[in-house]
């Protein structure tokens, strides 16, 4: 049912749970802040997601929903990073863009998961806006979930990765409900980057997440992050008692959210300043505190692993990392002018390395580098860029391609000096020049390209399009296609030396 308004028309679409209103402009729709799961507070609170109530008439989902509860960023991340809006207790929505809605269409759905160290980020913040995308002929989907202590613990009464669970309902309401949007629920690409990418790994571990997905396109985050059930434990009793409340679930989810966030960030400062990094497991260094945990049950074992072992070797699967992830975290900071050379070889003696050879590597194929510039190659390795290439390795072994892209655009923010660094796809990738680390200036002919090859993929599991190169998996010749500027190339193996360096290390 349309209902003309000046250029933009009203338009409304029957889901299970009634009907919701959105605005149809320029051939896209856009509906704001579905409802998929009720929201996880009251007695709902610390539990797994349960269905949306019904409603009756129309549902006005033509402004954007809550966000889930977060602490934001540093102010040094000011101007690179947008913090979220809008915190409510009705966080558990979803937003859709579409070119064919309320008809018969069978279109290619690309839901996307939202990153932020599992503790910050939204749905819908600007950049992830898929208008660009619906426009390109798919149905584009973004999702909130819960976040920090509430989507991440492993709680006492054994309840575990809610924010997973949500991300199952998030699909579970698409498979039911996408294709009174146009969309194909047969045809679903999941795709996310930083904490999205870690998500969408363990999903493809999850028995719960069997069938809700065909593709997976996992930008910046493999299945290595993960914590074990006793880590899971420690850092919930931790937790509990930075917030100065029992260590029960009762207790954690009788907590002010607020009181979590700020447990959740002292324990990361606990975290940074430990003695024996290796005693925080993937959470090493702060950088994260809560990550999806193998509790046995709705997580069996730690994604790579699982993956390892065949799980979602069904699904078709993109992936792949930023030439200069870590530098996000090293320059707004002012941390990359401080690193010595001797900092370097322990961080790399820790990660198992012979450091002295390691160094030595590194250094050879920049030999202007300052040891800050190193350090970010090497931790852009550890992190991202091995995760990645283990990843397309594990599948192999179970005749399952993958495909392996690097980004390799610098940018232009904080005066270039940021490189190709994590997060600097994303406004490529939605084709959004708003992004403040894309910039206006940014080549078009790039997003183009990049666009192209997310919905060929997501169309029919390969990302071809009309134009060169070719783009073969990762095996048998470690095939990488490199995104720069307005040109893009095969390479292979690229930077080898130092992937060999990672062998039996990662």
């Amino acid at each position: 049912m349309l209902a003309q308004r000046s250029h933009v028309l009203d338009i409304t679409v029957s889901t299970v749970h009634g009907r919701v209103r959105g605005l149809e402009r320029d051939g896209v729709a856009t509906f704001l802040g579905i409802p998929y799961a009720a929201p996880p507070y009251g007695l709902r609170r610390m539990r797994p997601p349960l269905p949306p109530e019904s409603w009756s008439g129309e549902r006005d989902c033509r402004r954007h929903g809550n966000s889930m509860f977060q602490p934001g960023y540093l102010p040094a991340l000011a101007g690179l990073l947008v913090a979220a809006e809008g915190p409510g207790e009705d966080c558990l929505n979803l937003n859709i863009w579409t070119p064919a809605p309320g008809r018969a269409g069978r279109l290619p759905v690309l839901v996307w998961i939202h990153g932020g160290a599992f503790r910050n980020g939204s749905g819908s913040l600007p950049t992830y806006d898929g208008r660009r995308l619906a426009a390109d002929g798919v149905v584009c989907v973004s999702i909130n979930y819960r976040l920090g202590a509430e989507g991440f613990l492993l709680l006492p009464d054994g309840t575990a990765n809610l924010g997973l669970l949500d991300q199952i309902a998030a699909l579970r309401w698409v498979h039911e409900n996408i294709a009174g949007f146009g969309g194909d629920p047969d045809n679903v690409t999941v795709f996310g980057q930083s904490a999205g990418a870690i998500s969408i790994a363990a999903l493809m571990a999850m028995p719960q997440g069997k069938g809700l997905f065909r593709r997976a396109i996992l930008q910046s985050g493999a299945g290595h992050h993960a914590h074990s059930a006793h880590l899971g434990r420690k850092i919930t009793e931790r937790l509990a008692a930075l917030a100065g409340v029992e260590h029960t679930t009762e207790a954690l989810a009788t907590t002010p959210p607020e009181r979590l966030i700020a447990a959740n960030a002292a324990l990361a400062q606990e975290i940074s300043r430990a003695a024996d990094p290796g005693e925080w497991g993937e959470s090493a260094g702060g950088g994260t505190t809560v990550l999806p945990v193998v509790d046995g049950t709705t997580l069996p074992a730690r994604p790579i692993d699982a993956i390892a072992a065949g799980a979602g070797h069904e699904i078709d699967v993109l992936t792949g990392t930023n030439a200069e992830e870590f530098r996000l975290f090293l320059v707004p900071l002012g941390i990359a002018d401080h690193i010595t050379d001797d900092l370097v070889r322990g961080f790399l003696s820790a990660f198992g390395l012979d450091a002295v050879n390691a160094l030595a590597v590194y250094r050879a194929a920049r030999p202007d580098a300052s040891p800050g510039d190193l350090f970010s190659t090497a931790m852009t390795d550890m992190a991202y860029r091995i995760p990645a290439i283990r990843l397309a390795e594990a599948r192999a072994a179970h005749g399952a391609p993958t495909f392996v892209y690097e980004f390799a655009w610098p940018s232009p923010a904080r005066d270039g000096r940021l490189g190709a660094c994590h997060m600097a796809e994303i406004g490529f990738v939605f084709g959004n020049p708003s992004d403040p680390l894309r910039g206006p200036d940014a080549p078009d002919d790039l997003s183009d390209r990049m666009r192209a090859v997310w919905t060929s993929f997501a169309r029919h599991g390969r990302p071809d399009t009309d134009r060169p190169p070719a783009w073969p998996s990762y095996l048998p010749h470690r095939s990488v296609l490199r995104f720069t500027g307005t040109d893009s190339a095969v390479v292979r193996d690229p930077s080898g030396r130092e992937r060999r360096l990672w062998e039996g290390a990662r």
